[in-house]
């Protein structure tokens, strides 16, 4: 039984994830009625049929243990700890946030820069973030007027942050400080923020700022690589270093604009499923179109918040073209999601694996940065001060990663941990720490 409606490469930004274009023959029938055993019932079954991991689910499952359908997707998942990824989520808001780019939220992302320092790296326009004077750099002292190592030791931070209000109290990077109450509204992701010719010695790069793999960055896709190609580029900087994924019909479409020109024809990607859906999968091409760029060098700034379809796009591209990864190693997703309709709720099961031409993938490492580069916080994303566009820059110039970016380990530090831990909920709110 086929019950998936849509691919999903859920990630971020989850905090965006990923779905598909791609429609299944939707013969799937929701539960008989939408009383809470009705849809544990469903979910099980659900979960038994397209579960990635589907072998290691337990042969006998009480569904009276369970309160509700998400309390025991949890225990499901707890199985296959390498499954940060199956949530439940409102239909609507999914659908609201595929479709239009938009979710119900503050407008920001944060990283962690140490135990008890929250930093804020980036601040959505036109959010209720952005109204209240929220900026890329500034540290969040307390939520509620708690500091940030009481709530840490305590509920932890997303528990505050999934209220509707919260009061917020600021450093701005010259130590001035502010308090300001912020009330949740509807947040628009651009994601395509910004993009540009780069005049080098060398000829012109391409830099372009990719946030997330939503439907709305389709026909900026267009726009971006015509000018590129009339600007003679075939060097690309595609900085997705908070991009933690989306759409899979948006990350074949970028592919395409990559990849047509110098590998129509060829695999850009493998889409594998459970054994009982083997029948589904599916082999994705490269096609040109009219503003495919003859790519030479693709060089993709990264950190642990580039996830799901970005690491896709960077992995498929590997096998076709010179790729270099600046900055830090990625997330570390190399599955994705179906999503499964039911009682104005939707299942977003981790149902297969991606692969490149070579068959390569299982990336739950993330993939590793070949020039380190920080992500400076005082310093805007892409501009010309930027250490990852400097050292993006070097390397396109030298062939060689600058002496102060030399390759190191994969990263495993407190903040990578505490990423990890906190990947549980919609997709915007998935692989950036965006509220």
């Amino acid at each position: 039984m086929r019950m998936w409606r849509k691919l999903s490469l859920v990630a971020f930004l989850a905090v965006l994830t990923a779905c598909s274009a791609l429609q299944d023959d939707d013969d799937s029938q929701g539960p008989a009625d939408c009383g809470i055993p009705s849809q544990k019932q469903f979910v099980l079954d659900a979960m038994r049929d397209v579960y990635f991991w589907n072998t290691l689910l337990p042969a006998t499952v009480n569904l009276a243990d369970f309160a509700s359908p998400e309390e025991l997707l949890a225990y499901l998942i707890s199985f296959q700890p390498l499954d940060l990824y199956s949530f439940i989520n409102s239909a609507d808001a999914d659908s609201q946030f595929f479709g239009a780019g938009q979710y119900l939220g503050f407008g920001f992302s944060y990283r962690f820069v140490a135990a008890d320092d929250m930093r804020l790296t980036q601040v959505f326009a036109s959010s209720p973030a952005a109204q209240a004077g929220f900026a890329r750099g500034q540290r969040v002292l307390a939520l509620n007027g708690r500091s940030i190592a009481e709530i840490e030791a305590a509920e932890g931070i997303a528990a505050v942050l999934n209220q509707s209000t919260v009061e917020f109290s600021l450093r701005n990077p010259d130590n001035s400080e502010f308090d300001v109450s912020v009330t949740k509204d509807v947040v628009t992701i651009d994601p395509l923020p910004q993009w540009r010719v780069i005049d080098t010695p060398g000829g012109p790069v391409g830099y372009v700022e990719f946030a997330a793999f939503v439907s709305t960055a389709d026909p900026g896709f267009d726009t971006i690589f015509a000018s590129f190609g009339q600007a003679g580029v075939t060097d690309l900087i595609l900085d997705m270093r908070y991009n933690g994924g989306g759409l899979i019909s948006t990350t074949e479409l970028l592919g395409d604009f990559l990849g047509g020109s110098i590998a129509t024809g060829q695999v850009f990607s493998r889409t594998l499923f459970n054994s009982n859906n083997a029948s589904a999968n599916r082999t994705e091409l490269f096609h040109e179109l009219f503003n495919s760029l003859n790519l030479s060098r693709l060089i993709v700034i990264a950190t642990e918040s580039t996830a799901s379809a970005s690491e896709l796009v960077t992995n498929s591209m590997e096998p076709h073209v010179e790729v270099t990864i600046v900055g830090g190693t990625t997330f570390g997703k190399p599955v994705g999601q179906v999503g499964i309709e039911f009682c104005a709720k939707i299942l977003r099961a981790t149902a297969f694996e991606t692969v490149n031409s070579l068959g390569q993938g299982g990336y739950f490492d993330g993939l590793p940065a070949d020039c380190a580069a920080a992500d400076d916080l005082a310093i805007p994303v892409g501009d010309d001060a930027d250490p990852n566009v400097i050292t993006a820059l070097e390397y396109l110039a030298n062939g060689a990663c600058p002496i102060s970016a030399v390759p190191g380990p994969a990263k495993a530090d407190t903040d990578r941990v505490r990423s990890k831990k906190s990947r549980q909920g919609p997709p915007w709110r998935e692989f950036a720490n965006a509220y």
